[in-house]
């Protein structure tokens, strides 16, 4: 049950920073996925693309976006959070412009490069690692409320796009997102009002936690969490989300056909996906503050197993919606843990280096998904055999981690 009482008093305690987090992880909507692929046909139809020359310029725009994130994302450790969040926001606004002009086919890899990179990458790590780092007395509860800003983009800006496109076209729905984001911006610094004092008592905490610390070294560096075995077994799972949920969102008109259901029907349950995402969050985030997330996370893959399994003997076009609560409920809870997970074991000091390496990896997990997925079927797989498939790696993925996490 979602502690109702409790959230609202944090909230009222917070708001203007937990304000914060939701509003970047909704803005960050704009270079993530499922916005991205609702222009596909009409980009397509633009520049004269085939799936495979679409899906392999989003590949590398995405992989472009990888390799340099962690860069990108370890100055947030070097910069005042106000100047950080206005140079990101401001180039996610120069993202949307420069993919509303897009000329060539050839510049739509660097239009989605700057759209992976200050979208999914910057945007959405500046909200999650603010929350890790300032808020540890509530860090599971404020992670889920930004979190909520990833469900409520799903659950609303689809639909939005969808007729936007329609009545003033692809390149100008871009260019209004642009506006709309720098639109944002103001109320995004004005929640940060009050920063300087929040942030001097988190060095103030930080420099107690080195002085009670017999090795002064109650934070990871990133060069030492690499240097760990069980960094690496808590690897597979970390990346099992972004890789298998990408691939099947990628591919999910793929798999209405393979079903003979209707791809309006799949798509139209999205809701229900960013609903169970949003309650698997708010009752995630107190469990998290109770019993760490280090325990709360074990098991957090089953609900995407069993959605996996379940679309194996499917017929029914019903069976969407279990589909979708499950797999709604294992993104709420990645959210929550992986987010908070790597404050507990690795400490905050270092946290946007360590943040930004992890993200540059799930933004490389992302772009493999799809093609996986499409090599497969390419291959001769039926869409059932590569649930299986998937459902097994998340299995594998579930016992690295429960291993890596036995001695914590």
């Amino acid at each position: 049950m979602i502690p109702v009482t409790e959230y609202f008093a944090y909230v009222r305690n917070h708001l203007r920073f937990l304000g914060f987090g939701f509003l970047l992880a909704f803005t960050s909507s704009a270079g993530q996925t499922y916005f991205i692929g609702i222009f596909g046909p009409q980009v397509r139809e633009t520049f004269l693309l085939s799936h495979t020359q679409w899906g392999l310029i989003y590949m590398v725009g995405t992989l472009a976006s990888a390799m340099l994130l962690p860069w990108s994302g370890h100055l947030i450790d070097r910069f005042d959070l106000r100047i950080y969040t206005t140079a990101v926001v401001s180039g996610l606004v120069i993202a949307c412009v420069a993919m509303s002009l897009t000329p060539t086919a050839l510049m739509l890899v660097f239009s989605i490069f700057l759209l992976r990179q200050f979208g999914q990458g910057l945007t959405s790590h500046t909200g999650i690692t603010s929350m890790a780092r300032y808020m540890s007395s509530g860090r599971g509860k404020a992670i889920a409320i930004c979190s909520m800003g990833y469900s409520f983009g799903e659950a609303t800006l689809p639909f939005l796009a969808v007729i936007a496109i329609s009545v003033i076209g692809w390149r100008s729905t871009y260019l209004l997102s642009a506006i709309c984001v720098l639109a944002i911006l103001p109320a995004v610094l004005w929640m940060l009002r009050g920063h300087a004092e929040r942030h001097q008592a988190h060095i103030e905490a930080m420099d107690r936690e080195d002085a009670d610390d017999a090795l002064g070294s109650g934070s990871y560096t990133r060069r030492q969490m690499l240097a760990e075995g069980r960094f690496y077994l808590l690897l597979p799972a970390l990346l099992a989300p972004s890789y298998v949920g990408t691939g099947l969102f990628f591919h999910h008109l793929t798999l209405a056909d393979s079903k003979n259901w209707s791809g309006a029907w799949v798509t139209g349950n999205y809701w229900v996906y960013a609903l169970c995402a949003i309650a698997a969050s708010l009752v995630s985030g107190p469990l998290i503050d109770r019993f760490t997330a280090a325990r709360v996370v074990r098991f957090y893959l089953v609900p995407m197993i069993i959605a996996l399994l379940l679309l194996v003997p499917a017929k029914n076009p019903l069976w969407v919606l279990p589909y979708m609560v499950l797999i709604g409920v294992n993104t709420g809870i990645y959210f929550t843990t992986f987010s908070s997970i790597w404050a507990e074991l690795y400490g905050t000091r270092f946290l946007g280096g360590i943040k930004s390496l992890v993200g540059a990896l799930g933004v490389l997990a992302s772009a493999l998904g799809p093609v996986s997925i499409g090599t497969l079927l390419d291959a001769g797989f039926t869409f059932e055999q590569v649930c299986m498939v998937f459902a097994c790696l998340c299995a594998v993925a579930t016992v690295t981690l429960t291993r890596g996490l036995r001695h914590y």
